[in-house]
């Protein structure tokens, strides 16, 4: 035999796609994703239906006082105080957003914009530390700012992270600060 013969016959025809194979997997898979999506969003909901006894969240007073200190970054959201990942997600508190803080006098207000705006009076706020994580979200030591306060008889977490990192030493002197105050003012 010849080498061009030997050529011919060793050559076969590409394989066939079969699309219908192929179609199947793709809405098969499809539908997994979107059953798992739906399963997340209802176990969202059910949390907050657990949560449901936690009090509508304060609002800022029409008179605050002057801006002790200002802050633009991100809520990475709020948990049980103590149980990073215990998420509340009733109210809002949940929801991840941009944020700008002030703290006042009168105590810390968060603006969220696309999501609730919400108040921690400063009678209400237990301490504030620098941690690492909260709801999920883990980031460099000290790399978020923790604000501990009380709503409806319960300590929540609650975890900012400023656009400039180097900023949440000075808040949480600012409000721990503001804590030891009221307390002392409190005690006479």
């Amino acid at each position: 035999m010849t080498p061009e013969i030997l050529l011919a016959a060793d050559q076969k025809s590409a394989e066939v796609t079969d699309w219908a194979a192929r179609v199947g997997w793709v809405v098969g898979l499809l539908l997994f994703v979107a059953l798992v999506y739906w399963l997340m969003r209802e176990g969202w909901k059910w949390r907050g239906t657990l949560q449901g006894d936690l009090p509508e969240l304060p609002t800022a007073p029409s008179a605050p006082g002057a801006a002790r200190l200002t802050m633009t970054g991100r809520y990475h959201g709020s948990t049980t105080a103590g149980q990073w990942l215990e998420r509340i997600v009733a109210h809002g508190l949940g929801t991840r957003s941009r944020a700008e803080l002030t703290l006042t006098d009168a105590g810390l207000d968060v603006v969220r914009p696309g999501a609730s705006d919400f108040f921690i009076p400063v009678g209400a706020l237990r301490e504030a530390v620098l941690g690492k994580g909260i709801a999920g979200k883990v980031l460099t030591e000290g790399g978020l700012l923790v604000v501990t306060w009380e709503h409806g008889g319960r300590l929540i977490d609650s975890g900012f992270r400023s656009d400039h990192a180097a900023e949440h030493g000075a808040w949480v002197d600012a409000i721990n600060s503001m804590i030891n105050k009221s307390e002392t003012e409190g005690a006479r």
